[in-house]
């Protein structure tokens, strides 16, 4: 297993749409980076959010998780609650090759802040826009900024092909389009 370096993204974004839309150079001017890095893709955060209340004094529960527990919003700049999160998805639509892992990892930039990017795997042959979970860890609101980067992925590619992929399984998250909640 070895890590990908910019060249073979591109390549694979280029050649089989793998990320789409694909920005080749990290853009860094006046915000937080995204695009081509040296050994990953910076990803983007749309401009739509599901913000996390505890109004309805629901349980959260991953088996029974009730949509009241979110307040939808759209906009440029999202505000997280103390101690809270939210969830997102990317503006980047991801196609995983069948011999390659990816991880997730939140930016710098955010977690200095308190702002944390739940790390995950994106498996061989899973295809969609990513739904990413945003904790705010500090005892204040804190901003996050549509359109602009919110995690690194790493790009893990296997000597072999995996037996039984993502798709092969039918996973419950394939081909997502919009910010996904828990299912079983």
């Amino acid at each position: 297993m070895a890590v990908k370096n910019d060249a073979w993204i591109r390549r694979m974004a280029k050649e089989q749409g793998m990320i789409e839309p694909f920005i080749e150079n990290q853009v860094r001017d006046g915000v937080i980076s995204y695009g081509l890095s040296s050994y990953g893709y910076d990803i983007r955060v749309s401009d739509e959010f599901k913000i996390f209340t505890n109004v309805h004094s629901v349980v959260v529960d991953p088996k029974h998780f009730t949509p009241q527990s979110f307040i939808d919003y759209k906009g440029e700049v999202c505000v997280i609650p103390p101690n809270s999160f939210v969830l997102a998805q990317t503006v980047e639509y991801f196609r995983i090759p069948r011999d390659v892992i990816t991880v997730c990892l939140g930016k710098s930039t955010y977690a200095r802040c308190g702002l944390i990017v739940n790390v995950t795997p994106f498996e061989p042959e899973w295809e969609g826009f990513v739904t990413l979970e945003i904790s705010n860890t500090t005892p204040l609101p804190a901003r996050v900024y549509a359109n602009e980067g919110i995690a690194q992925v790493l790009f893990f590619q296997s000597d072999e092909v995996c037996e039984v992929s993502y798709a092969d399984r039918k996973g419950k998250y394939q081909k997502q389009q919009t910010i996904m909640l828990p299912r079983i």
